[in-house]
């Protein structure tokens, strides 16, 4: 099972694509019947934690023959800095507790789903494990701003370890 996270990545990563190309244009997404609503408020901005306002301001350059990100120099000053992220955790692999796992900007609303873009999740590796919650919750780590990462990832955080804001 070892690195099978990264299978279910590429699946999650590239699905809505080719949902959009299968489905033609104008085609909208629907969600299943028993699928959990959307949350009704965006996580709040905390003093102290990076925006997921900030880490969106990236757009998507065509090279050659591949598309990399451009990132605004608001998310280039955060290479190699401490930060603190906030976010709802999405597992990559089975168990209680997590180690390497991706936190996202909104609450996953399927298994086999992204709840986000690249710009909307972050890759988090720990320092210990971290209990898994449906709750929001608070990391502390170096962050990596990820310029041509293969599985497409523009964000990592390293060492992290979970925040009390209280």
């Amino acid at each position: 099972m070892k690195g099978s996270w990264r299978y279910l990545l590429i699946a999650a990563l590239a699905a809505p694509i080719l949902a959009g190309a299968q489905a033609g244009p104008g085609a909208s997404h629907v969600p299943p019947p028993n699928a959990p609503p959307p949350p009704m408020q965006p996580l709040p901005e905390i003093k102290g934690v990076v925006s997921w306002n900030t880490l969106a301001k990236v757009k998507q350059i065509k090279t050659k023959d591949r598309i990399l990100p451009e990132f605004a120099k608001e998310i280039t000053a955060l290479d190699n800095t401490e930060v603190k992220i906030q976010g709802f955790m999405m597992p990559l692999e089975p168990g209680e507790k997590q180690k390497h796992f991706l936190i996202s900007l909104t609450p996953q609303s399927c298994s086999f789903c992204l709840p986000a873009g690249p710009e909307g999740v972050v890759e988090v590796k720990s320092k210990t494990p971290v209990k898994y919650t449906f709750e929001p919750v608070v990391l502390s780590g170096k962050m990596t701003v990820l310029k041509d990462d293969p599985m497409g990832l523009y964000y990592r955080l390293t060492e992290a370890a979970p925040v009390s804001l209280k």
